[in-house]
């Protein structure tokens, strides 16, 4: 697990490959990551949209961009914790992600928020 807190809110993920989804006789190794956001701060917050820098070896960097997560714009209130977990699909079986979400104070003020980076691997290049 990565954590990072940024301007009182705590992203942390963990990883996993996706055996049964990856196809790696054709560049398809599917990695799944679980997110979870915790608003330390002493007042709500929403999450409005997110960026993602995903690194794939040998392929560069693709750049994903768009509103909330997962069709969602979650309010976090003071200590409430929002988790959800998404996937990504790599040709090279080795990467990494990272990126930041855009909250919106009670005052709609925006901010950003870093996600950690953190590095993909897939187990049939591990071994």
């Amino acid at each position: 697990m990565v954590s990072k807190i940024t301007s009182e809110v705590k992203v942390s993920v963990t990883t996993e490959y996706d055996n049964h989804n990856s196809y790696p006789s054709e560049n398809r190794f599917v990695f799944r990551y679980n997110i979870e956001i915790q608003n330390l701060g002493s007042s709500p917050i929403k999450l409005m949209s997110r960026m993602w820098m995903i690194y794939d070896l040998g392929f560069g960097f693709t750049e994903v961009e768009g509103a909330g997560v997962i069709g969602l714009t979650p309010s976090l209130q003071t200590g409430e914790t929002f988790k959800y977990f998404s996937n990504v699909i790599l040709k090279s079986g080795v990467g990494s992600m990272e990126g930041y979400y855009i909250f919106e104070n009670a005052d709609q003020q925006s901010f950003e928020v870093d996600i950690p980076k953190f590095n993909l691997v897939s187990e049939v290049l591990s071994n």
